[in-house]
């Protein structure tokens, strides 16, 4: 009498453990997701890897500063792209910016397509991104942006630190 047996096709065993295998890792309905959620304390400070500072100053008193970040507009836009990491964000809020003609406004006008070029630069890299977004700053206020000798950036932004504007 012969023994009964699987089937003597040559992948039925292999498949078999596919099936099972793929059953066993197959996820239940109505699960949460296992990813990490950009809300998670701390999830910012390790995609950024550095603090991110706030302050706010008139356009005045750092004019000459911000008229070269302009101006080094397009150089910046590029190490935006090869940045892996950096150990320090300063976003400067500019809260008088569009208040009056100052040169820093003039110059945002002269440069207006290459600080757009800026921006797309800054939204496709996490760092500077979720730097920026941590803080709640759109991408549409951001006006120049510099690099520092200390593995730093400045940033500055059109407007108010957001919350601290009392109307």
């Amino acid at each position: 009498m012969k023994a009964i047996s699987a089937p003597e096709k040559p992948g039925f065993l292999h498949l078999a453990l596919f099936a099972a295998l793929a059953l066993a890792v197959a996820p239940v309905p109505g699960s949460p997701l296992m990813a990490q959620g950009l809300n998670t304390e701390g999830t910012i400070e390790a995609i950024v890897g550095s603090d991110v500072n706030t302050d706010e100053e008139a356009v005045a008193d750092d004019e000459d500063r911000i008229v070269a970040a302009i101006e080094k507009t397009q150089d910046n836009a590029g190490e935006v792209r090869r940045r892996v990491s950096i150990e320090r964000v300063d976003i400067v809020f500019l809260p008088d910016f569009g208040e009056e003609e100052t040169a820093v406004e003039a110059k945002a006008a002269e440069f207006e397509s290459r600080i757009a070029e800026l921006r797309n630069e800054i939204q496709g890299s996490a760092i500077f991104y979720h730097a920026l977004d941590s803080r709640s700053v759109l991408l549409s206020d951001v006006i120049a942006l510099e690099f520092g000798d200390d593995d730093g950036v400045t940033i500055f932004v059109a407007g108010h630190q957001p919350g601290t504007r009392i109307e």
